[in-house]
């Protein structure tokens, strides 16, 4: 019996889900025949672009980054972040970048930005840094301090301390967005079934990695790009303002949360796809 939904359809339900999903790395929807054919090669001088996620999220959140990206013609990878402590995450983002061959833009959303700075020190094929509401530390500074520099968060209000076993005995904290307030302390504007979902399969971060100082920030030798979200809950935007001009960043402001990746993928892919040209243009 033929069925009235499209091979289309579904695929842009898997999208739509995609970029809902709590769970998981980041989704690209079965390309078709006409997708493939009609989807831009990649320029051997095409950056790959490997996009880091932050604290209460997961890999699937850059989903409609993802997608809009693919379509350009860049190479992606959205690998997920343990979230367990700086060093250790930023070493393991590191493993993933020495594995890619020629340059790589790298993308970090919140804790994943004090992560792109530390992996990215030395790392060669790191051609430019893109911060997505983000932290961008100096040495010794940690996500927390940069945190409180500003007024304006409210999340330590909104979280929940959770405790999980240490290999060694003990047990170590971690912090979770309480579910009623996920949407209007992360994701406010993103519709509300899509917030739920996000609620639901947030990914929580161990209190010792927002309080771990950086040992590296590759942004004082690495060109660097910027977008503040002027709703931002989690990370006040005067905070964004202050470490963008430090960075000397190529600075986008938008009018959206601190997911801003999933409420408005447009922009940040249009930050993302500057980067990419400024490093094809010198090379």
């Amino acid at each position: 019996m033929n069925s009235p939904i499209s091979r289309r359809t579904v695929t842009a339900s898997l999208l739509a889900g995609a970029a809902a999903l709590g769970t998981g790395a980041a989704l690209a929807a079965p390309a078709t025949a006409a997708d493939r054919s009609s989807r831009p090669h990649a320029r051997p001088d095409t950056p790959t672009v490997v996009l880091i996620h932050g604290a209460f999220a997961d890999a699937s959140s850059w989903s409609g980054v993802v997608e809009r990206l693919q379509r350009h013609g860049h190479r992606v990878l959205a690998p997920a972040l343990p979230l367990r402590g700086l060093a250790s995450d930023a070493a393991y983002i590191r493993s993933v970048l020495d594995s890619v061959t020629g340059p790589i833009v790298l993308v970090g959303h919140s804790y994943g930005g004090a992560v792109i700075s530390q992996a990215a020190a030395n790392a060669s094929q790191v051609k430019a840094l893109v911060y997505v509401a983000a932290f961008v530390p100096e040495v010794g500074e940690s996500a927390l301090q940069l945190t409180d520099k500003f007024p304006g968060s409210t999340l330590g209000q909104a979280t929940a301390t959770q405790y999980y076993p240490l290999p060694g005995g003990g047990r170590g904290e971690e912090l979770v967005i309480k579910k009623h307030l996920f949407r209007e302390q992360f994701a406010a504007g993103v519709p509300v079934a899509t917030a739920e979902v996000m609620a639901a399969g947030q990914r929580p971060i161990t209190l010792a990695a927002l309080q771990e100082p950086a040992t590296a920030a590759a942004w004082k030798k690495i060109p660097s790009w910027y977008l503040a979200a002027t709703e931002d809950r989690n990370i006040p935007p005067a905070a964004e303002q202050w470490m963008a001009k430090r960075a000397r960043a190529h600075t986008v402001t938008v009018r959206a949360p601190h997911a801003v990746s999933v409420s408005d993928p447009g922009p940040v892919t249009d930050l993302i796809l500057r980067a990419s040209r400024s490093v094809r243009s010198v090379h």
